[in-house]
């Protein structure tokens, strides 16, 4: 067998939010890997992919590695960001470190780590690189709320909520099931949306699903004007 020259990458998906809901895989590589990286959005902030697996991670016995992601459009800021946080985990690599970065549910799914994945990829191509697939959100909504996301031949889609109502119209026109992601920000169009479309009765909108934090709302007309987290799903079922 040829030594290895470097550690390997570890993208683990870490679920939606409840601790219990970590699989046993995962569980067997954050204990494993000497380097435990997570993302957050500013220097001292919380991460809650990290607030997730607390419990399973002896911080004394691995090397913490927070890496900041930070919230702006700004394309030099970003590219400078991505280069820096790149570096910082291929230094644990090269060294024959193993990196367990943990990512909030799928690491395949609207995830931090595809991006940091395809940079690293692209610089140390000889570098491996192993997914651990995760609970995503949208699955641990459907359970929640009690709502099936297809059966038989309907149609589901999963679609980044955005301020393109024209866009928005369209997936739930063509949709037996929708899942809006990140809609906190286009809370209030969309609900006008829905109501347009007769459709408001058939929609749900949870926060931080599983998790301690998490809030249901089955009346999305409750919503209108409300500031809600960044981790806030809707579901339509036209089948309601």
């Amino acid at each position: 067998m040829s030594e290895r020259l470097t550690g390997t990458l570890y993208g683990v998906g870490v679920g939606p939010g409840d601790p219990e809901l970590l699989t046993i895989k995962a569980y067997r590589y954050l204990k494993e890997c000497q380097v435990i990286a997570y993302p957050k959005k500013r220097m001292g902030g919380r991460s809650y992919a990290l607030d997730i697996v607390e419990l399973y991670v002896n911080p004394q016995e691995k090397t913490m590695l927070g890496l900041i992601f930070p919230m702006t459009k700004d394309q030099s800021e970003l590219t400078a960001r991505w280069n820096k946080t790149v570096d910082e985990v291929t230094a644990h690599l090269l060294e024959q470190r193993d990196v367990a970065f943990v990512t909030e549910g799928d690491p395949m799914l609207y995830s931090t780590f595809i991006h940091m994945a395809r940079l690293l990829k692209e610089r140390f191509p000889d570098i491996p690189i192993v997914t651990v697939p995760g609970i995503s959100s949208v699955n641990a909504a459907a359970s929640r709320l009690s709502v099936p996301l297809a059966d038989g031949d309907e149609v589901v889609a999963i679609v980044p909520a955005t301020e393109d109502m024209a866009g928005m119209r369209e997936r739930l026109r063509d949709h037996d099931c929708v899942v809006f992601l990140k809609v906190a920000k286009v809370l209030d169009p969309m609900i006008q949306l829905l109501e347009e479309m007769k459709l408001v009765d058939c929609a749900m909108v949870v926060t931080k699903v599983t998790s301690s934090e998490e809030v249901v709302w089955r009346n999305v007309r409750d919503l209108r004007g409300a500031e809600l987290n960044y981790l806030t799903l809707m579901v339509v079922k036209k089948s309601c």
